[in-house]
């Protein structure tokens, strides 16, 4: 239980706390999120983001960075959604921002990596 909680209080020192958006869920145009997104971190390492199902402002998504791999279903909400400790932010049509909360396994310190993802068409 220790570790969740110094993993969470390590996200907001880095991250920092964010205001809640006011803005209600709308739909969304699928064809700006629906596809396979890719990109590199500064340390060159990949990551592809799979958005399918896009219905409403709900959507599937799976994350794949390194041996990370995860599913899940989100809620899009002001041109972004969280999967797991990664948020994805439509910047442009067919551009992305990732920010993803790393931490190191050897010192248990955080950080926020962040790269940008081009839409495959």
């Amino acid at each position: 239980m220790a570790d969740v909680l110094s993993i969470l209080s390590a996200n907001y020192k880095t991250v920092g706390l964010t205001v809640p958006s006011k803005t209600p869920y709308v739909a969304v145009d699928p064809t700006l999120y629906q596809g396979d997104w890719t990109g590199k971190y500064a340390n060159n390492k990949s990551f592809k983001v799979t958005v399918s199902d896009v219905t409403g402002f709900r959507a599937k998504v799976h994350y794949q960075s390194d041996g990370t791999s995860k599913y899940q279903e989100v809620l899009i909400k002001d041109k972004s959604f969280r999967v797991g400790d990664t948020k994805f932010t439509l910047t442009a049509t067919g551009k992305a921002q990732i920010k993803n909360v790393v931490t190191d396994p050897a010192t248990g310190t955080t950080f926020l990596d962040t790269a940008f993802a081009t839409q495959a068409r």
